[in-house]
């Protein structure tokens, strides 16, 4: 029977393990071991799970022999884990054959994780949107009562209000953005693009926004097109994002420069790529943001972004939609000395 049983358990696609009525483990399939330890076999179940709720769950289970789940928590050295565990009562094992219980691990960190960060974007969203609506709402009583017949007043408040209003709407604008691209991302762009005219468009059409900082944008003279496959929109989208932040995070009066370059084979997709890279000499970087920088609303500095119109999407949304392309997305900055994106894209 001992044999059958440890066949049974090795067969099982998760960490398994038994135990009997005398509350000790009598076999353990080799990703429990790798998971509680080795020899844990004869050994009571209390001193190697150790945490109340499964204790309670196996307990129970012993008990009226009903199937119960419980949660149980670990960590492999780098992140948390948490395991759904589901305890069943087998009749005819253990000692004098009076049954046991088969406890399996199933890892469910990947669903606890998506759940968080369904939260964490639910607040982040409110958040944003609350407090441009509290600075409406404010206004509103105001205009309603102390500055009903000030003229003044109120040409002051409707011109911030108009700039509250509009932060919300490049905050839905690029969360239907973001839906969107996240939606398409599995499926690749089947046109072909011109990268290169899509380029100068960019510049063309935030020519005003960079004449207004005094920046200067350049853009090495092509005449020959680069065509690769894309989807034209949304490139265009992935530059203008770039080429903005640039604009507005780096030195008035400075410089925003364009580079495209060709690869016969790139390192990074083990395929001929071409190179994007956008510029800027602003005040650059801490390196630790720089992991984190395409997040959902993660800002290296919050206050400048918010007071630059940002909405903490932009990059999110670069990432997706070079993800849909196939291709990579990378940063470089240090301190004071700018910082560099680089898209690299298949051709």
């Amino acid at each position: 029977m001992s044999d059958l049983i440890d066949a049974a358990l090795s067969a099982v696609p998760l960490p398994a393990l038994l135990v009997d009525q005398t509350q000790r483990i009598v076999a353990a399939n080799a990703d429990a071991q790798t998971l509680l330890g080795p020899q844990i076999e004869t050994r009571h179940f209390a001193t190697i799970l150790r945490q109340p709720p499964i204790l309670e769950t196996i307990e129970q289970c012993l008990g009226d022999r009903l199937p119960r789940n419980s949660q149980y928590l670990a960590n492999d050295g780098a992140q948390d884990i948490t395991f759904d565990v589901a305890c069943r009562f087998v009749p005819g094992v253990g000692a004098r054959e009076a049954g046991g219980v088969l406890i399996s691990f199933l890892d469910v960190t990947h669903v606890e994780q998506a759940g968080q960060m369904r939260r964490d974007f639910v607040a982040n969203v409110s958040h944003e949107l609350r407090t441009p609506l509290t600075a409406l709402m404010g206004f509103i009583e105001t205009l309603r009562g102390p500055a009903r017949d000030d003229p003044e007043a109120r040409a002051r408040f409707l011109n911030i209000m108009e700039g509250e209003a509009s932060r919300m709407n490049r905050l839905v604008g690029d969360l239907l953005s973001l839906s969107r691209v996240e939606g398409d991302e599995r499926v690749r762009p089947k046109g072909k693009v011109d990268l290169m005219a899509h380029l100068r468009s960019t510049l063309h059409s935030l020519r005003p926004l960079a004449d207004e900082a005094g920046v200067a944008m350049i853009l090495p003279e092509e005449d020959r097109p680069v065509m690769i496959p894309g989807d034209g929109d949304q490139l265009q989208q992935v530059f203008t994002n770039l080429v903005e932040n640039a604009i507005k995070y780096g030195n008035r009066g400075g410089e925003v420069r364009l580079t495209l370059s060709e690869f016969d084979r790139d390192g990074a997709l083990r395929g001929p790529s071409v190179r994007v890279q956008v510029t800027d000499d602003g005040p650059g970087i801490d390196p630790v943001h720089l992991p984190r920088l395409t997040e959902r609303f993660y800002r290296a500095d919050s206050h400048r972004s918010r007071e630059l119109g940002g909405t903490g999407l932009g990059l999110a949304i670069v990432k997706h939609i070079v993800n849909r392309h196939r291709g990579r997305l990378r940063v470089s900055s240090e301190l004071g000395e700018g910082s560099t994106f680089t898209v690299i894209l298949p051709k």
